[in-house]
């Protein structure tokens, strides 16, 4: 009896025990050792203007960068005269050196006046903005300090989906607010996101968590929480992280020179989908697809083609086609790399001098324009004919300028504004320059027939098939 009494007793001790390993971690050893190394970041900036009705500028809903709480101050103006406003908002950081240097987020500090940090012992200091890259939404401080408390920081390649993560940081103004998950996916390439492979989590991120870390369980910081996916401007479970090694290569290219090298290659790419897939002949859906070459750029010298499918960029695979702009971007300017294309059933190799990436993106301003006709027409699109403003400022010979989408268009990723250069059917390409062209291109197809328009967005090409028309009109 005794024997099976302690039997039992063992039992019941192994059993607790392992259930106790297999609960909830405990968090609170990881916070108390490298929260200090987390700060609160103010900003101010003032807008000068006379608009009566202005108002504090709002944060994006859909898959937004995860701004922080904002407020903003109307001072007391006089009549007849222009009012100033007072725009402040809050985010996080992370000290990555004891004399100073603190990581955020490119658009917690984005045209700040001031920018304030404020340590865990209530230190306030005025941080000088040493860098800031929009592109992957990374930012460096620097503060009159010394002895300061720094993180430790991970490999993001070690992750392991469904691994637990902890954020710290300051949402909606809440001083070292701690939010436990886990990693949802890696790898995640977003929309307009072209440089960066994003840690996706279930960790709860609000705004004013933005630029704040990402820690493992190991206490190491793996990520900078950046962006979220809402329709409310809150937690919705699907937060997003810059990778911290993506991020420190910026940050050492800030803290060098105060401005990041990229490398281009002078192409716009879309992604192979099973249908182009087939058209081209690959035996699967792999590679970036060239939709147009800048004509004297690096792929035009190097014999890259439209409708060229890119399979390695120096011997680096492209699985995908949100690959190739971080391989590129992440390539020295200057360096000669082999590329693989399949062109018309084969492979082919080429060379290719990479060049450097503007520092800034240009953004072509579009005027509006008044619709020839306002009624849609058989793809379910309302189009006008672009100005010799627009064309000159767009750097267009011709083109169709989209002022509304209904119908079977509507289900495609085609937006207002977007251009429309041609159309393309059973191998022939219809260059676009009148709205009664297009009707009459559109009334050669049968109803049931899918359309592939080209369509110019900013400086992107690609192509668009709508799938049946919408009547015989």
């Amino acid at each position: 009896m005794k024997k099976i009494l302690s039997v039992f007793l063992l039992f019941v001790l192994s059993f607790g025990a392992s259930a106790q390993v297999r609960g909830l971690p405990d968090f609170s050893e990881l916070v108390e050792k490298h929260g200090a190394a987390v700060v609160n970041i103010s900003t101010t900036q003032v807008v000068k203007g006379r608009n009566q009705q202005s108002r504090c500028p709002s944060t994006k809903t859909i898959q937004c960068s995860i701004s922080s709480a904002a407020s903003c101050r109307h001072p007391v103006r006089g009549r007849g005269l222009p009012r100033d406003f007072e725009h402040r908002s809050l985010g996080s950081g992370f000290i990555v050196s004891a004399d100073g240097y603190i990581m955020t987020n490119a658009h917690v500090i984005d045209a700040a006046d001031e920018v304030v940090v404020k340590l865990t012992d209530k230190r306030e200091f005025r941080a000088k903005v040493i860098g800031a890259d929009k592109r992957t939404d990374v930012a460096l401080l620097k503060i009159e300090a010394s002895g300061l408390p720094t993180v430790k920081l991970g490999d993001p390649a070690t992750l392991k989906v469904g691994e637990w993560v902890l954020a710290i940081g300051s949402p909606f103004g809440f001083d070292s607010s701690v939010t436990a998950g886990i990693v949802s996916a890696k790898g995640r390439s977003l929309p307009q996101e072209n440089y960066v492979p994003f840690i996706q989590t279930d960790v709860a991120i609000n705004p004013g968590n933005s630029g704040g870390p990402l820690f493992n369980m190991k206490g190491e910081v793996v990520g900078i929480n950046s962006q979220i996916y809402s329709r409310s401007g809150g937690f919705m479970g699907i937060s997003f992280a810059i990778p911290i090694d993506l991020a420190m290569d910026i940050q050492n290219q800030l803290k060098a020179s105060g401005r990041v090298s990229r490398g281009r290659m002078g192409v716009v790419i879309q992604e192979v989908t099973k249908e182009l897939a087939e058209t081209f002949g690959l035996g699967k859906t792999q590679g970036a697809l060239v939709s147009s070459v800048e004509k004297g750029g690096p792929a035009d010298k190097a014999g890259i083609e439209a409708g060229d499918v890119i399979l390695r960029f120096d011997d680096k695979a492209i699985v995908s086609s949100s690959d190739l702009p971080r391989i590129v971007g992440m390539t020295r300017p200057g360096t000669k790399v082999p590329v693989s294309v399949w062109r018309k059933g084969s492979g082919k190799a080429l060379e290719l001098v990479v060049a450097e990436m503007p520092l800034e993106d240009k953004q072509a301003a579009r005027s509006k324009a008044k619709p020839i006709d306002q009624s849609a027409n058989r793809l379910g699109l309302v189009v006008s004919e672009l100005t010799a403003d627009q064309r000159k400022e767009l750097k267009l010979a011709s083109g169709l300028l989209i002022e509304d989408i209904r119908g079977n268009a509507a289900r495609t990723d085609l937006q207002r504004g977007d251009i429309i250069l041609a159309v393309i059917s059973k191998g022939t390409t219809t260059e676009l320059r009148s709205v009664e062209q297009f009707n009459r291109v559109l009334a050669q197809f049968d109803k049931n027939a899918n359309v592939t328009l080209l369509v110019r967005r900013g400086e992107v090409q690609t192509f668009v098939t709508i799938k049946g028309l919408n009547g015989d009109k």
